[in-house]
């Protein structure tokens, strides 16, 4: 934690954060944010979704950090491959819920301990544009593919890409969190690194990036009218 965040309430953290980042993020879903960082604190106590408990760092390593990527989602559908406690497919979910009034977030989870939690953070804060899907991402067939395929779970870059990439559409893109990247990381299989995107996170050290991918073929066979939407 930087000093400037020192003695500073976490909402105000979320405000000047936001600012920096230069994220257009209304007051109504900023208090909604702390609501589910509330939320996931309580639960946090019982069951241990997140080894971040400081109220500050929450906000810098949850809010601040998934909300950095806002500017290269691509809607309406947004798959959250391995979403734990809802990162950063529910703060995606609030901050967009005026922009982009037709999006549909998924948030895959195999762990049933994390997609109950995640069941009631949709209940209680009421969110709409997100729903619960626990599954395997190997064992997801989506009636419909995704515009945009995100998660900040792998480790590996090719682990995220060989998973992932079946469930994108054509012309859609895979979005892959990461820290800074090692030497040797790539994708195969005709996949193509589109960009790598600095991200900025205010009060937290070391490098972040955004790893933008173009799949090299439509999902295809991993879409599927019998399975779940």
């Amino acid at each position: 934690m930087s000093a400037a965040t020192d003695d500073v309430a976490p909402a105000e953290v979320l405000r000047r954060g936001l600012a920096r980042q230069g994220l257009a993020v209304c007051e109504a879903a900023q208090a909604r944010l702390m609501a589910y960082l509330d939320l996931l604190g309580r639960w946090n106590r019982v069951y241990n979704l997140t080894a971040v408990r400081d109220p500050v760092e929450c906000v810098i390593r949850h809010l601040l950090d998934s909300l950095a990527v806002l500017p290269y989602v691509r809607g309406p559908r947004l798959l959250d491959v391995g979403s734990g406690a809802g990162l950063p497919g529910i703060p995606l979910a609030i901050a967009l819920s005026d922009s982009m009034p037709d999006l549909e977030v998924v948030l895959l989870d195999s762990n049933a301990k994390k997609t109950r939690f995640l069941t009631q953070a949709l209940a209680e804060l009421g969110l709409t544009n997100a729903r619960v899907v626990r599954c395997r991402v190997e064992d997801y067939h989506p009636a419909q593919l995704f515009d945009t395929v995100i998660s900040r779970a792998f480790a590996a870059l090719d682990a995220f890409v060989t998973a992932a990439a079946p469930l994108c559409r054509q012309g859609g893109r895979l979005l892959a969190m990461k820290g800074p990247l090692a030497p040797r990381e790539t994708v195969g299989g005709g996949h193509r690194v589109v960009a790598i995107h600095p991200l900025r996170v205010p009060g937290l050290e070391g490098a972040r990036c955004l790893v933008e991918i173009e799949p090299a073929v439509p999902g295809g066979d991993r879409a599927s009218s019998r399975a779940s939407p």
